[in-house]
């Protein structure tokens, strides 16, 4: 049974500790340098997806044991916590590297005025439910 669930138990703990880290993070950078731009998600977007793509190149290299949990750990758990900016990083490139060039720039486009339109959309509902 334990083994059934183990899946479920790495990608909970590393989401767990991912959005802690990206909390701690946010305030701590937030709490040093007071200005518009929002330095603390630039840093963690960014970092999540160095991380992501240093664990994926260790992944696809076979230099991690266990390669399987550390994968549901780190990379779906803990950098989905952290920043799901990381995995749209990764997925993006990874159409770059196949040399899709269009699913790739669309993907781009896409996600940012869908994400965009979608932030609008949830702070009007708010507004308008609450």
């Amino acid at each position: 049974m334990i083994e059934r669930l183990l899946p479920y138990l790495l990608v909970g703990t590393g989401s767990f500790v991912g959005g802690n880290a990206r909390f701690i993070l946010a305030r701590w950078v937030g709490g040093m340098i007071d200005a518009r731009f929002p330095l603390g998600t630039f840093l963690i977007n960014v970092g999540g997806s160095f991380l992501l793509g240093l664990l994926g190149g260790l992944l696809a290299d076979r230099a991690l044991p266990h390669a399987d949990h550390v994968r549901l750990a780190l990379g779906v758990g803990f950098c989905g916590g952290f920043t799901t900016f990381s995995t749209f990083e990764f997925e993006t490139h990874a159409l770059f590297e196949d040399g899709v060039w269009l699913p790739a720039v669309t993907n781009m486009f896409l996600s940012l005025f869908a994400g965009l339109l979608a932030v609008r959309f949830g702070i009007i509902s708010a507004r308008t439910l609450f």
